[in-house]
């Protein structure tokens, strides 16, 4: 296994478990994070509040992954299955109360200097919404 290989493998294990800590200890200082409806985040400190306000929102663990690397070590992309429960209203989407969620998703990655530079995640929201709407 390649050092890019270990350290995404890493990232997505402690998002299975909860774990922002070994995260954010993946991330280079200067992350750039691009969620699939929002703003563009900047660094550590936006990635750590996003976690928080995800921690408080949701509840997801990622199954059926699939990790794809580019030879040189510096890309990677993750497909995966986003299992989920909503646990209290995002604010602009569908009020919460428990509703449960399966939903396709995927990710790119840039990789440099023993570290991940970018993460940008896509999914379908039109169709979470659908499934927690119902």
């Amino acid at each position: 296994m390649t050092d890019t290989e270990a350290l995404v493998r890493r990232y997505y294990d402690a998002f299975n478990e909860g774990d922002t800590e070994t995260m954010l200890a993946c991330l280079s200082d200067d992350v750039r994070h691009d969620v699939n409806q929002g703003e563009t985040r900047t660094g550590k400190a936006a990635f750590a509040d996003f976690c928080a306000h995800m921690a408080r929102c949701y509840r997801e663990t990622l199954t059926d992954m699939v990790f794809l690397f580019e030879p040189s070590g510096t890309r990677a992309a993750v497909e995966f299955v986003v299992n989920g429960t909503y646990l209290a209203t995002d604010p602009g989407l569908p009020e919460a109360n428990g509703q449960t969620y399966i939903l396709p998703a995927g990710a790119f990655l840039s990789i440099a200097g023993g570290r991940i530079t970018r993460v940008t995640t896509y999914y379908n929201l039109p169709e979470w919404e659908r499934q927690v709407i119902g």
